[in-house]
């Protein structure tokens, strides 16, 4: 009651050192979490009401407050990538460290890299510390590593990165039925070899005719002319994400279990 007071009646310059105080006390007093602790409602009252204010952005503690927010969101890497197009926290090293540990959890080891690499860039703050975690999860790397190449032994020695995310076959070998054993050459990886004989060339196909439905075109991706494919551009978060369901919320249930 007196944090909430406190919250009501501020007068003060610095409203983010209650937000942070009644944070602290919270988590200090209900340890194990929980709906009497009511934590994540807490840092769901403290982000919208600190939203937009600029003067934060780089604040050490605004940041962490998010960061924690983000533990009780279904996906923080939504809020990570939020984060990151706000400019909020993008010179402190906590947030490459939070969101490359996201990712190395969930075995995206080469963007994980990539995030660590933009915040070594950057000069996150603080920098040993970043750089210092950045070596941990390069050793992480190269140990699993070792242990893949440990276990396929006649494989190639490639990367970990390369093994985590491996390149999808275009199209699977052809065996052919009866007693000959035939088998197509066609498994093709990544970019594929469309055209076999040098000497032939590729055309277009011409427009198909169905009887008593109108006439339609092949599309041909060879074609020069026609109207150009759109790229996607990077867009901006608009509004944080959304946290996971409260406790105290009520599931979806029949309406009519009555007779």
């Amino acid at each position: 009651r007196e944090f909430e007071a406190e919250i009501r009646f501020y007068s003060g310059d610095d409203p983010l050192d209650v937000w942070e105080r009644y944070i602290k006390w919270t988590e200090q007093a209900f340890p194990g979490g929980g709906k009497d602790g009511n934590l994540a409602a807490v840092l769901e009252r403290a982000v919208q009401a600190l939203h937009g204010q600029q003067r934060y952005y780089k604040d050490l503690r605004y940041l962490n407050l998010w960061l924690k927010f983000g533990d009780c969101c279904n996906e923080p890497l939504d809020l990570y990538s939020y984060l990151h197009s706000q400019e909020i926290g993008t010179t402190l090293a906590p947030l490459y460290i939070t969101w490359a540990e996201a990712l190395e959890a969930r075995g995206s080891f080469r963007k994980a890299d990539l995030i660590f690499q933009e915040g070594l860039q950057r000069k996150a703050e603080p920098l040993d510390k970043l750089q210092a975690h950045h070596r941990q999860f390069q050793a992480r790397v190269s140990r699993q590593t070792l242990l893949a190449l440990e276990e396929s032994p006649d494989g190639d020695n490639m990367g970990l990165l390369e093994i985590a995310e491996p390149q999808r076959s275009s199209l699977a070998d052809l065996k052919g039925r009866g007693k000959k054993k035939v088998r197509a050459p066609i498994s093709r990886v990544g970019d594929a070899v469309k055209v076999m004989n040098p000497n032939r060339s590729c055309q277009p196909q011409a427009s198909l005719q169905l009887p008593n439905a109108p006439s339609f075109a092949v599309f041909d991706e060879n074609s020069v002319s026609g109207p150009e494919i759109p790229t996607l551009t990077a867009q901006s978060w608009p509004a944080p994400p959304v946290p996971r369901a409260k406790e105290n919320e009520l599931s979806a249930g029949p309406w009519n279990s009555g007779r």
